[in-house]
């Protein structure tokens, strides 16, 4: 079957509507396939619904009994199916589709690589590029478009890949660990690719691999059109998990930098959402506060183990 030893693993959190629509007709075409889908718990009607949709389409069902985060539910259901014999994971956000064609070309790019870690090129709806892989600045932890690093005169930057479309090979993602702990949302896609490349593995985008991510369907990522408004949930676990990233890989003298840069670098976060947004709400100035305070008391307590 051309898609044996898939595993298709996508963490939902009130999210049955969007896996009716997003998931459920790509995986009836990927024959050979096993998806794997974890409900983090929103309420007892969403998770009816969940077990409903799972038994109609075939899923493997992971029923945690609270919000395990995206990095620990992936976490969860990857090890389910690796041990059910998966060779490669496919790591999906509810609100992102990408064709068959384009599945057969990661794994195509994949080839016999044991340590391959790869991502498409993730489109918005209307075809502007939302992702086609993403710098990260190690001197400060800055994040910019890969595109950008001649513009930007960038030197200091390694190459990482989003967790909203992934092809990861089993023997990668063991070596790894997986996703890392502490981060609950954002940055546990920085870390892995930062880790793969660590462990001999290939980080890459596919170029000939499309996906489409319709932003929003979720918690919304960041990756919109300058001048959109985030939530206070993107802004606070980006602004704080910057931070937790450096004290979990860095060195001291790395880790004081990120330190002394997190004021500016907060204030950039929040403006991808438009300075319009602090006229209607206080909100995101309270979340990037508390991304802060709360980034700094985690790095240091990351440090001191």
């Amino acid at each position: 079957m051309a898609f044996e030893g898939l595993a298709v693993i996508v963490v939902g959190y009130g999210s049955s509507g969007l896996l009716a629509e997003n998931l459920a007709p790509l995986t009836r075409r990927l024959e050979g396939a096993r998806t794997f889908v974890v409900d983090n718990r929103t309420s007892d009607a969403e998770r009816e619904a969940m077990r409903r949709l799972s038994a109609a389409e075939g899923w493997d069902l992971l029923e945690p009994a609270e919000n395990l985060g995206f990095g620990l539910g992936m976490n969860a259901a990857a090890e389910r199916a690796i041990a059910a014999g998966a060779a490669h994971l496919l790591l999906l956000n509810p609100d992102a589709t990408i064709e068959p064609a384009d599945v057969s070309a990661l794994l195509g790019a994949a080839g016999d690589d044991p340590l391959v870690l790869l991502a498409p090129r993730v489109l918005r709806p209307d075809g502007s590029v939302w992702f086609d892989g993403s710098d990260l600045h190690l001197g400060d932890g800055r994040i910019t478009a890969t595109r950008n690093r001649e513009r930007l005169g960038v030197r200091d930057a390694e190459q990482w890949l989003s967790g909203a479309c992934l092809l990861v090979s089993a023997e990668l993602w063991t070596r790894i660990g997986g996703f890392g702990d502490g981060y609950f949302l954002y940055w546990e896609d920085v870390e892995l690719s930062y880790r793969a490349r660590r462990a001999g593995g290939r980080v890459e985008v596919v170029e000939t691999a499309t996906a489409v991510h319709a932003e929003g369907g979720t918690q919304g990522d960041g990756h919109a059109t300058s001048g959109e408004a985030k939530s206070t949930t993107y802004y606070y676990f980006n602004i704080r998990n910057r931070l937790v990233f450096a004290a979990r890989n860095l060195d001291e003298a790395s880790v004081k930098r990120w330190r002394r840069a997190s004021i500016p670098i907060a204030y950039e976060v929040l403006l991808q959402g438009g300075r319009r947004q602090f006229l209607r709400s206080a909100a995101p100035l309270a979340a990037a506060f508390r991304g802060v305070r709360d980034g700094l008391r985690a790095s240091r307590r990351t440090r001191s183990r």
